[in-house]
């Protein structure tokens, strides 16, 4: 311990080097064996194989992500240490420590390989130390998460990322605050990878599908009436409990259904990461809900991931991406009348927009064509899809993005005549789309020459949301309007004002906010 502590003194300022990798440095073993030795530990309890492995242990390493409880339990008993010398500050499940004690086996250590039939040395690992089973009153990792959300049995590795989640939904339900950190993001985004790979690796009854379609659904109808983080652990719950379906095949007509859930929840979930800022996660869980649908086999199902996947481009990267993802759409959704045949034309006429504000000429003109596109194909939508605010394309949506065009193109008395209509359309509890309508409007005043009454719109705008509704989207276009009238007008008395009552202390991504040039607005 003292040459680890060493190591991590010296390094760590010169090379970041965290505490758990200066223990493997100084016992001067690869990731591999510390890999090797975990699973020799996982052998001896009788438990399946674990699923760590050295891409996760790096990034557990470098402090992109942290251990959940089992795997720092075993991370613990292979270095011979208690959490804090790993430089997690958190007890071990096990609730003992973790030194050499009278009566315990050590691994065995894995042979060196055989080269033309001659053994090479042995390679001394991790003398890692692991108590008689009957000496370990353990607290499992199914016992920390609380009774099952569905019937089944679970894998070995499930939990973690369940425990993570359910801490902060209690932490939310309690009234606390609850800011982002790298152990719930690195939860989210494990949780998300493990549904990758049972995609591609079983039996639920059609009665089940039916309850987890229904939650699906209500899902839509609860999305912008409830807190964004609040809402992504709700859903990721219910996600985890869909991979474990996923983790056996499942006969073909039960598959299809099931793959179709799992894309809904993680395109929904990739639009949540939107909201709370993280457009990492989001493209993630959009191509997890990709992976999904291309199961099923639906073009339609596929159209809609995709162009909900250009709104992450729409509102923090490249219009121009955005512009291709909405094409994209349009391509997989043919000629049938659809959500994503009539949404897909909205997002390219909103993405021109953008580009006609940067100079592009020809921008103007097929934006206007592409909102008649998209309004002659959302006439012909059925109630169903019009009902629905995430799977399907409602007409205060239709009216937002008409009205947000306008805007973008400059015609400000023709945008603020659309947004005003759009907002006698939406709910009260429609908190994001409401408020981004509020802001788009707020635009429209400073297009119309009143710094000012936009720099008061704004604000107006973020401060009528409860606090834990302030989401990075709405926090990042609010400042984008501080940041053009700054651009277009100087720096005002009203800009230290607005700018302050910006800087509260509400839930954002940790991600740093992307203040971007006023040619360059959503």
């Amino acid at each position: 311990m003292d040459i680890a502590h060493d190591i991590h003194e010296q390094c760590a300022p010169l090379f970041g080097t965290s505490r758990v990798k200066a223990h493997r440095l100084a016992h001067g073993v690869a990731l591999s064996d510390i890999v090797a030795q975990v699973r020799a530990l996982y052998e001896v309890d009788g438990k399946p194989a674990p699923r760590l492995g050295e891409t996760l242990l790096s990034a557990y390493e470098s402090g992109y992500k942290r251990p959940g409880p089992e795997y720092l339990h075993y991370l613990c008993a292979v270095y011979r240490v208690e959490p804090d010398s790993l430089g997690f500050r958190s007890p071990c499940i096990c609730g003992r420590g973790h030194g050499v004690r009278p009566g315990a086996a050590t691994v065995p250590q894995p042979r060196a390989p055989e080269r033309h039939g001659v053994r090479e040395p042995d390679v001394p690992l991790v003398g890692s130390i692991v108590t008689r089973a009957e000496e370990r009153p353990w607290v499992t990792v199914n016992d920390l998460r609380g009774p099952d959300r569905a019937d089944g049995p679970l894998s070995i590795d499930v939990g973690e990322e369940d425990i993570v989640l359910r801490r902060t939904l209690l932490q939310l339900l309690a009234g606390a605050g609850v800011a982002l950190d790298g152990q719930f993001l690195g939860a989210v985004d494990n949780l998300r990878r493990k549904m990758d790979d049972t995609l591609v690796g079983a039996t639920v009854s059609p009665t089940m599908l039916d309850q987890w379609e229904e939650t699906t659904y209500g899902y839509g109808q609860q999305y912008q009436a409830t807190p964004s983080l609040r809402m992504l652990c709700d859903v990721l719950l219910d996600f985890s409990e869909v991979r474990r379906m996923c983790d056996k095949r499942q006969p073909v007509e039960l598959q299809e259904r099931l793959c179709r859930i799992a894309a809904q929840l993680s395109g929904l979930s990739g639009l949540i990461m939107i909201n709370l800022g993280d457009h990492r996660l989001a493209r993630s869980f959009f191509r997890t809900a990709r992976t999904a649908a291309d199961e099923t086999g639906d073009r339609q199902l596929r159209a809609w991931v995709t162009v909900r996947e250009s709104l992450v481009p729409m509102y923090y990267g490249d219009p121009r991406e955005a512009l291709h993802l909405a094409r994209k759409a349009q391509d997989l959704a043919g000629r049938t009348p659809s959500v994503a045949a009539a949404m897909a034309p909205a997002v390219e006429a909103r993405a021109l927009g953008m580009l006609a504000m940067r100079g592009r000429g020809d921008a103007a003109p097929s934006a206007r064509r592409a909102l008649v596109r998209g309004r002659s194909v959302f006439d012909q939508l059925s109630k169903t899809d019009t009902g629905d605010l995430v799977f399907g394309f409602t007409d205060r949506q239709m009216a937002f993005y008409e009205g947000d065009t306008f805007t973008s193109l400059g015609d400000h008395k023709h945008g603020d005549e659309v947004l005003s209509h759009a907002l006698t359309l939406y709910s009260t509890t429609d908190r994001v789309d409401l408020t981004l309508v509020k802001l788009d409007r707020a635009t429209c005043k400073l297009h119309a020459g009143h710094p000012e009454a936009a720099l008061n719109a704004g604000q107006e705008a973020i401060l009528d949301l409860p606090p834990d509704h302030r989401s990075d989207i709405l926090v990042h276009r609010a400042r984008q309007i501080g940041a053009a009238v700054s651009a277009k007008h100087g720096d005002i008395p009203a800009l230290k004002g607005f700018y302050e009552a910006l800087a509260g202390p509400w839930v954002t991504s940790p991600v740093n906010d992307r203040s971007v040039p006023p040619s360059e607005q959503v």
